[in-house]
């Protein structure tokens, strides 16, 4: 009996997808989106004096950038605009935005907000000054491009779309490659027809938001169809928009697949005694014809799927683009065909017909495939991993070094609960078996009643018309009781429970698995970051080389690591003192995060400690001046010597930690 497409989700798959959605959006508040394009450099530098006002401002990033109006903002003490606000590329990946003539003494601070090649949005922002330091009143936060509300659903709207795929491709392919006799199950119809329509609303959902995301964050420029008009001209656009088509052609394949595919002509053939042999022959190809058609159409549909997150996120950019796009695109089919065949076996083995079980031999063909996709997997995880870290360093230092470790001990324990499930595997065959023989056995007269109950309402209808309806009832009721039975049977197979325990434990860990993809495909690449803090060292040395005094003493730069354990408690404080010698001084202090952006701590104090002669610590409190920068004009230092210079930094009311090193002064 064919069983059609229904329009209503079964409790399990919505109680799937609530658990789904409450990791993800747990995991996004952990780590929050991070920028894949890094500032490497600039000119005037960060923190630097410069004597003579410039006449532009450069700034150079890791990879190249999308500019939009109001990219680079330079900003005066008075948080007023000193830039043309017509920024260009200049060569390769720097780009400069020119200044007004003639801008007098102070601090002006330089606000970007960019997109990067790999379609992640850029924001950050630091000073230098003219002449000497001043106080500003730009009040620049540390930005974090893609914040706010609009952040928040362009994130959750990537979850979904990843989810949707993987459940779409992965139930398909389980239905096609290990259970064709799914495709007439309701919940595995349900199921896939879920995962078409999350990635299709998700789609459409990210469409719009693309463009508030990545610029100004506003609800309302959510509808701004001017914003839409430019997003369609972007890669990324592009990229939705083919998503959106092949979607279509998806629609298609997911109708052929549960429709025609579903109501084989070979069935109608057996069911039929006066088909002839060669009928039968004939439908059996027919069979065959449309499972080759199905898998090619399909297998078409998923590639192109896969393809439009490859050309336009990471595998785009950075090292060789033209293998890293492929192997993307065979990583996310291999994580569909595991994860979203695992959650489609799941859902047949709780949900499929009492009377109609997932074969043994269904489970062992898609413990086949899940174990072909680790492979793959595991080949294409291991260049993905050397791409984007490019060294050991990275893999513990950065942030996307340690998602991925997590990462990797998740794939091992779904791996050793898969071992398990493929041990109760082994044994199903016999017990389903035996379980359909003795359900036949005792069902036969009832299933015929069910399978036309209109035979004994048609018998009761010469008699009476109120009989008629009696009898329809009382098979109804017949029918229901044997199904129950059947289902009873089946579930009291402890070999079946084993194995559905095991599945779903697989499917648990699945889940975190996928929320931590996702979230790994948003943070900055360990080679970017580790690229990044290389750049702004050398920068802060070649700054404090080329500043120096009349009399040949140099600046002093000194960067401390500190770690206060709280939240935010991560980061870098670096000192410069200018020049460094006996009398008075100029010390600024610049407080980092791991990732070499700028930002306020609600306390800084530094102290200097002369130990061979007992003087100190003397105090110092250092006046905040712009987002992670303090400054203090006077600094005496009384005698020359190898000064202990203490920072403390507090990064909440209770969170705060001492950090020093020895320097010689004078």
């Amino acid at each position: 009996m064919t069983q059609t497409i229904a329009p209503r989700v079964r409790p399990l798959v919505l109680l799937f997808l609530a658990v789904a959605a409450a990791l993800l959006a747990g995991l996004a508040g952990a780590a929050p989106v991070s920028a894949h394009a890094a500032l490497t450099g600039s000119a005037p530098q960060q923190g630097v004096v410069v004597d003579k006002a410039p006449t532009q401002v450069t700034l150079t990033f890791s990879e190249k950038v999308a500019l939009s109006d109001g990219a680079f903002r330079v900003l005066d003490p008075k948080d007023k605009r000193v830039d043309t606000g017509k920024a260009t590329e200049l060569s390769g990946t720097t780009y400069g935005v020119p200044l007004h003539a003639g801008l007098p003494d102070g601090t002006y601070t330089v606000a970007y907000q960019v997109v990067s090649a790999d379609s992640h949005p850029v924001a950050g922002a630091f000073t230098f000054s003219v002449g000497a330091p001043s106080v500003t009143s730009v009040s620049v936060s540390d930005q974090t491009a893609g914040g706010g509300v609009v952040g928040a659903l362009y994130g959750f709207g990537r979850y979904v779309s990843y989810a949707g795929f993987i459940v779409m491709v992965g139930g398909a392919a389980f239905v096609l490659a290990c259970w064709q006799r799914g495709s007439g199950v309701r919940a595995l119809q349900r199921f896939v027809v879920s995962g078409w329509l999350a990635m299709t609303a998700a789609t459409l959902a990210l469409l719009l938001t693309r463009g508030s995301y990545t610029g100004s964050g506003k609800i309302g420029d959510i509808f701004d169809l001017g914003l839409l008009g430019d997003v369609l001209q972007t890669k990324t656009g592009a990229a939705l928009v083919s998503r959106l088509l092949l979607l279509a052609a998806g629609a298609l394949f997911i109708a052929v697949l549960f429709g025609a595919y579903a109501r084989p002509e070979t069935e109608d053939a057996a069911d039929d005694d006066s088909a002839e042999p060669e009928d039968a022959t004939d439908g059996g190809s027919a069979m065959r014809d449309l499972t080759f058609g199905l898998a090619i159409g399909g297998g078409v549909v998923a590639i192109g799927l896969a393809a439009t997150w490859a050309l336009a996120e990471h595998a785009s950019t950075g090292l060789q683009p033209d293998i890293a796009m492929p192997v993307d695109v065979v990583h996310l089919l291999a994580v569909a065909v595991w994860l979203g065949g695992l959650s489609a076996l799941l859902v047949a083995l709780f949900r499929a017909p009492a009377d109609a079980p997932i074969e043994g031999s269904a489970v062992r063909r898609f413990s086949r495939v899940a174990f072909g996709s680790v492979l793959a997997l595991v080949a294409t995880g291991v260049y993905q991993s050397w791409r984007q870290l490019g060294s050991w360093s990275a893999l513990t230092d950065t942030s996307y070094g340690q998602l991925l470790l997590v990462k990797i001990g998740l794939v091992a324990v779904l791996v050793g609960i898969a071992y398990i499930s493929r041990r109760w595997t082994a044994r199903l065959p016999e017990t389903a078996a035996a379980e359909t023989a003795e359900a036949v056995e005792g069902t036969e007269s009832t299933e015929d009643q069910a399978d036309d109950p209109a035979k004994e309402p048609v018998a009761a209808s010469a008699v009476g018309g109120p009989d008629a309806k009696r009898s329809a009832q009382l098979a109804r009721q017949r029918a229901a009781v044997d199904t129950a039975r059947l289902k009873r049977l089946r579930n009291a197979d402890p070999l079946r429970s084993g194995l559905r325990r095991s599945v779903l434990a697989e499917a648990g860990v699945a889940v975190v698995l996928l929320a931590v993809t996702t979230v790994l495909t948003s943070t900055e690449p360990g080679r970017t970051e580790e690229e990044a803090k290389a750049a702004t060292s050398a920068s802060s040395s070649s700054s404090s080389s080329s500043s120096s005094d009349s009399d040949g003493t140099g600046a002093l730069t000194l960067d401390m690591p500190f770690d206060t354990g709280g939240k935010d408690g991560k980061g870098l404080v670096r000192l410069d003192i200018n020049p460094a010698r006996v009398g008075g001084n100029v010390m600024h202090v610049y407080v980092e995060r791991p990732n070499g952006r700028a930002f306020d701590v609600p306390e800084v104090k530094v102290a200097f400690t002369l130990t061979a002669k007992n003087i100190g610590p003397l105090p110092v409190n250092p006046d905040h001046l712009a987002t992670g920068h303090w400054t203090a004009n006077e600094v005496q230092i009384p005698m020359a010597g190898d000064w202990k210079i203490a920072v403390t930094v507090r990064t909440s009311d209770i969170d705060q930690v001492t950090v020093d090193k020895n320097a010689q002064i004078g």
